[in-house]
């Protein structure tokens, strides 16, 4: 499975030229396997996590449905302020040879008055070449242009590999096309890694209406089918449901013991054992804290991880030493050998940040023009100094040592 290296956002809202990683052909430090954006109130953070979302619908549900989904408004409200577009995303991903990264490209603008793909390009170096340009495999503008077919093809002189494209819908991402057929390996390695991103907007009332009966793959990104993912795993997983549970009862103070329950209607309800009461609670009446531990805990134990996950503010409901220990237990598995997962997170709290090292912290705030920056605290003068001193990294931020102006 792929592993995202960098990635290159321009004209999406506030982010009308940023750079997160290796954006570079095979130069530059790639993404951490867990990467943390804190920041004020409206710098971009959300937009950022946003812009993985708009790219994943783009390729599942096609660029006009993305640009009108819900909070969007419409390409013409996504278009960075004062620019005419189009917006335009350049992805690096590590395919199995880091030294030669295969780059996507994609530009969305407007055709007939209606969103559309302009430019859609992937690229990489031939096998044994670790120097000069990438060659492009797929090439398309409006819809047209050509796919170069196998693994390591790409050369323009290579035509018995290549084939012309034409294809009927540019409100369609040409790798959701071609991404399905067996002779374009890479480009169908592509589209399944996009395909598989999973970002959490965890929402615990949601968490608590009791869904239909039916075991489900894949939490939403609300959280609200939770019972229903317990309930597949109870089903196809039984280990790792056991295990799931006996997580969610060592880190929540006062659970002694988490019961599964099927109810009358065949659907899977929780029962929450507490220290000091008789009668247990179901998870209707649990707090937000103790669902979002569910929720995580859910996504940690999947038998097969998703390649990428994006979680909005994780400490939302959190106890202090809970939040600390999400933290940990996020960055150890982004960490694990065993997995393949890269986790991006947004957060507002220093002590989520104090588990985490400057190489995994990028501060997020806007200029003196209105767009957003993104800077990796790592390059900020004296932060890793005062780390290795001992200062924790959270605060750091809270004492403004992630601002220009350095510390309070």
């Amino acid at each position: 499975m792929a592993k995202l290296l960098g990635i290159r956002i321009q004209n999406f809202r506030s982010l009308k030229d940023v750079s997160i990683g290796q954006c570079k052909y095979a130069q530059g430090e790639a993404l951490p396997p867990l990467a943390c954006f804190v920041g004020p109130n409206g710098s971009g953070k959300s937009t950022i996590l946003d812009a993985f979302g708009f790219i994943a619908q783009c390729l599942r549900d096609g660029v006009e449905s993305a640009c009108d989904d819900s909070g969007r408004g419409g390409l013409e409200r996504l278009l960075t302020r004062g620019e005419a577009g189009p917006i335009k995303f350049e992805l690096f991903f590590d395919d199995g040879a880091a030294d030669r990264p295969i780059v996507y490209e994609v530009h969305i603008g407007e055709k007939d008055g209606v969103p559309s793909v302009g430019v859609e390009t992937l690229r990489q170096r031939r096998k044994g070449e670790h120097r000069g340009k990438p060659y492009y495999f797929l090439k398309l503008m409006n819809g047209k242009g050509k796919v170069w077919k196998g693994t390591y093809s790409g050369l323009a002189a290579d035509s018995k590999n290549s084939e012309k494209v034409a294809l009927a819908d540019t409100s369609q991402l040409g790798i959701a096309a071609l991404g399905n057929l067996d002779k374009h390996p890479r480009i169908v390695r592509v589209r399944e890694y996009i395909e598989n991103w999973y970002l959490s907007y965890f929402v615990p009332d949601a968490a608590r209406r009791l869904p239909v009966a039916g075991a489900q793959r894949w939490l939403d990104r609300t959280g609200s089918n939770v019972g229903n993912v317990l309930q597949y795993f109870k089903r196809q997983y039984p280990n790792e449901f056991k295990k799931i549970l006996k997580e969610i009862a060592a880190a929540i103070p006062g659970i002694k013991k988490i019961t599964p329950v099927v109810s009358q209607d065949k659907r899977l309800l929780l029962k929450f054992d507490e220290r000091g009461y008789s009668d247990p609670f179901f998870q209707s009446s649990m707090s937000d804290g103790t669902l979002k531990m569910v929720a995580y805990a859910v996504l940690l134990a999947d038998p097969e991880p998703r390649p990428f996950l994006g979680i909005e503010e994780p400490e939302n409901g959190l106890y202090v030493e809970l939040i600390e220990e999400l933290a940990r237990k996020l960055n150890e598995y982004a960490e694990s050998p065993k997995v393949t997962t890269q986790i991006l997170v947004t957060t507002h709290s220093p002590y989520f940040v104090d588990a985490l090292l400057p190489s995994q912290v990028w501060f997020v705030d806007k200029g003196d023009d209105g767009y957003t920056r993104v800077r990796c605290t790592q390059e900020m003068p004296h932060v890793q100094e005062l780390v290795n001193e001992g200062i924790p990294l959270g605060s750091l931020w809270y004492s403004r040592h992630f601002t220009d102006g350095g510390g309070a």
